[in-house]
């Protein structure tokens, strides 16, 4: 018997239509609702600045406190696959977390915020990223949080029919002192300023 990596999945059309999910198979998975995702949208995009086709991961504690957070974007035009976006997430959260999966229960939820163009109706690319994020949260011992896009239109966390006008993918950005990654790279975050909203402003975001 020999050991090594899994070679990665089909290409096929049909095959990548299976690694993404519903609208109706997310809302049936029992995803945690989040108390104020106002609150965490806000301050997921005053550290990341996200533009069009930016990724952020973020981890909250128990508390609905960030723990840890990257960014990232999605290069290239190439088609919507669960499976990449999946590795994607993963290695962001092996940067910037260490893993659970010694605990029986997870106790920390992975939500993630993708900023894009388009209208905001659900979207086979958000139901490749919905794929990927359950899939990277039971590989790094996290329980799967909310998706939330950010379009033109304001955000919105798919499956709750929660939504905002603020902010949105054109939102001008506030001078922080740091930039949204392009790279593909997490980006180191400051800490936050005074006044920062509360679910967020007792965190170190990495």
């Amino acid at each position: 018997m020999t050991f090594g990596f899994a070679p990665p999945p089909s290409a096929d059309p049909a095959s990548r239509l299976g690694r993404m999910l519903e609208p109706s198979e997310w809302a049936a998975a029992g995803i945690p609702l989040l108390r104020n995702p106002r609150e965490i949208v806000t301050g997921l995009h005053s550290r990341h600045l996200p533009t069009p086709s930016t990724a952020v991961v973020a981890v909250l504690d128990p508390e609905e406190r960030l723990t840890a957070s990257a960014s990232f974007s999605r290069r290239g035009a190439l088609s919507a696959d669960g499976w990449d976006f999946r590795n994607a997430l993963l290695a962001q959260l092996r940067r910037v977390i260490p893993h659970d999966l010694r605990r029986r229960t997870p106790v920390r939820t992975a939500v993630l915020l993708y900023c894009r163009d388009g209208e905001s109706q659900w979207t086979q690319e958000d139901g490749a990223w919905m794929w990927g994020l359950r899939d990277a949260c039971t590989l790094h011992g996290l329980r799967c949080g909310a998706y939330i896009t950010l379009t033109r239109d304001g955000w919105q966390v798919l499956g709750e029919g929660r939504s905002g006008r603020r902010p949105h993918s054109a939102s001008l950005r506030t001078a922080l002192g740091i930039a949204a990654t392009t790279d593909g790279e997490a980006t180191p975050l400051s800490q936050p300023r005074s006044g920062a909203h509360d679910a967020l402003s007792h965190s170190a975001a990495v």
